[in-house]
């Protein structure tokens, strides 16, 4: 059998049919190179955000189940129409879905995770000659009911098969050419990075940047496969690597005074404190992901959920209601990400210093090994990012 490639494509490198067909063409060339393919695909452009918006035109508060339903055809129309346009070629492609693929997921709907991957269907068509082309974003709960992974769930898709095929590597194709060091519509002087670890890459991820999914990642760090994140408009992009033997260069930048690998932002976020009624809220926020997250049982709690994962609209009311010293409130967040940088208090004030220097005053200063974050005003987030970044490089 040839070496296995994964690669994912998402929304908007196939957002039209013109794009389809060019993405046909740079999978037709790499199955001549001798690889066999598996290519996960996400949904057309805005198709999952346009199904969404029927939906709650519809009812203001859709069921989860039918929304997995619905929202899950974004991705099998685009594997069926990328599979004919591989068929043009003449080369021989199958489309399969999430559970076809043997995809096993939690029975959380809207936000389940991959508990196994049983790619049996997958490595038959692999071994009949097919290009197998998948609908990422999606599975089947142990109770055969179709879920969604959430927002970015296609790249978990990819790493997922790439671990469970063995494959030589996992491509993620986007309209950006690699990670960098920012993000470069918000901060011009970002550059591209040439490699980082997994680590890195997942607070990046945690925190805002929006190049690979924190989950998909997390997989692939336990599973030891190296990433490529790569231009799907760009024939000889390099792109970045994200690898599992990047420590050695982690640990040379830190002894050079350079421990930070990049700055993420999120733009829209809740921030929530409480002191006495501190352990209430933390029951509430108990199943919800926090991007930062302290408590001091009995004493404080301090927590900033992104936007992008609440999707309970109750929850101010929730929170709120836990005691009149809870705090609520939009805010966003500025991270430095670098392993180690946590770790030492000097590179802490560094980000400090920053933002106090461009008159931006932080809320809230929390560290892990490999990230400081601070909370800042929603309008405050660019003019942070920035100081930030200059700052640290």
């Amino acid at each position: 059998m040839n070496k296995i490639l994964v690669q994912k494509f998402g929304g908007s490198s196939v957002a039209d049919l013109d794009k389809i067909r060019a993405v046909a063409e740079r999978i037709v060339a790499n199955r001549k190179d001798g690889y066999d393919l598996v290519v996960v695909v996400s949904a057309m452009g805005d198709t999952t955000d346009e199904l969404l918006d029927m939906a709650k035109s519809l009812s203001a508060n859709p069921s989860r189940r039918e929304l997995d339903m619905l929202l899950s055809v974004g991705e099998r129309i685009t594997m069926a129409l990328l599979s004919m346009a591989i068929h043009q070629h003449g080369f021989e492609a199958i489309s399969l879905t999430g559970s076809q693929c043997g995809i096993i997921t939690t029975h959380s709907h809207s936000n389940a995770r991959i508990m196994d991957v049983r790619p049996f269907r997958v490595q038959d068509e692999l071994a009949q000659g097919n290009i197998v082309i998948v609908a990422g974003y999606q599975g089947t709960s142990y109770r055969r009911e179709v879920t969604t992974l959430g927002r970015g769930g296609s790249d978990t898709t990819a790493v997922a098969l790439a671990a469970a095929l063995n494959a030589e590597a996992c491509e993620i194709y986007s309209d950006v050419d690699g990670v960098y060091s920012a993000d470069p519509r918000v901060v011009l002087t970002a550059e591209q990075l040439v490699s980082l670890t997994h680590d890195e890459m997942m607070e990046m991820a945690r925190s805002g940047a929006k190049v690979l999914n924190e989950e998909a990642v997390a997989f692939a760090k336990r599973s030891k496969i190296a990433l490529f994140a790569r231009s799907t408009h760009k024939s000889d992009s390099k792109g970045t690597v994200i690898r599992p033997d990047g420590f050695d260069e982690a640990v040379a930048r830190a002894e050079r005074g350079i421990p930070t690998v990049a700055v993420s932002h999120i733009a829209k976020g809740v921030f929530v404190s409480a002191s006495e009624s501190a352990d209430a809220v933390m029951n509430v926020l108990e199943d919800l992901d926090c991007v930062v997250c302290e408590w001091t049982p009995g004493s404080r709690c301090d927590a900033f959920l992104s936007l992008e994962n609440i999707h309970d609209d109750a929850l101010e009311e929730n929170v709120v209601s836990c005691g009149p010293d809870v705090e609520f409130e939009t805010r966003g967040l500025v991270s430095a990400v670098g392993d180690g940088i946590g770790g030492r208090p000097g590179w802490i004030r560094i980000a400090h210093r920053a933002l106090t220097d461009c008159g931006v005053t932080p809320l809230g200063i929390y560290s892990s090994r490999a990230r400081v974050s601070m909370v800042v005003d929603s309008a405050d987030v660019e003019k942070a990012a920035n100081a930030v970044h200059a700052a640290y490089r």
